[in-house]
């Protein structure tokens, strides 16, 4: 769902529930214990980005009430999360090494592609201009290593053997 078509939905800032330029905190019983929590949502995401212990009011029995401090700290936290975790599986569908060959380095990439029907990985040279030279359709099983990446660079970037 992205936010172009997704009408705004108005703030809330109540004192268990904020919601705000598409980010929505919620203290919720804390399940472990007897305290209680804050749930923090983005809109177009399923899952909590974050869950977080949240502090008794003066009663010691209910929630302190949220605050906008509080708020921005927790969405600040929240977007910090979610931003490793993009990174995160962005490693882990990009290897790539450096090769140098014939005066010339080139940048070898392994980019899977986690396709729910048909999973396959691109096999490609990036020049030291930045231009893309080569790219082959590999199988998600490709063996890469920084040795099969000098192997295919010197060998004229040939289609790999097992390629689809």
């Amino acid at each position: 769902m992205s936010d172009e078509t997704t009408p705004a939905e108005p703030d809330v800032m109540e004192p268990t529930f904020w919601r705000k330029n598409g980010w929505t905190a919620r203290v919720i019983k804390n399940e472990n214990d007897d305290g209680w929590a804050v749930e923090i949502h983005k809109r177009g995401l399923a899952e909590p980005a974050l869950i977080s212990p949240w502090v008794m009011g003066r009663d010691k029995k209910n929630p302190k009430p949220f605050d906008g401090p509080a708020f921005a700290t927790f969405v600040k936290t929240a977007s910090e999360v979610l931003d490793r975790s993009a990174r995160q599986q962005d490693q882990a569908l990009k290897k790539k090494v450096s090769v140098a060959w014939e005066g010339r380095w080139y940048e070898v990439q392994l980019e899977r592609v986690p396709d729910e029907y048909e999973p396959h990985s691109f096999l490609s040279a990036i020049d030291d201009a930045g231009a893309t030279v080569v790219r082959h359709r590999v199988a998600t099983d490709f063996k890469f290593n920084r040795d099969v990446a000098n192997d295919w660079v010197r060998g004229g970037f040939r289609e790999p053997s097992g390629s689809r």
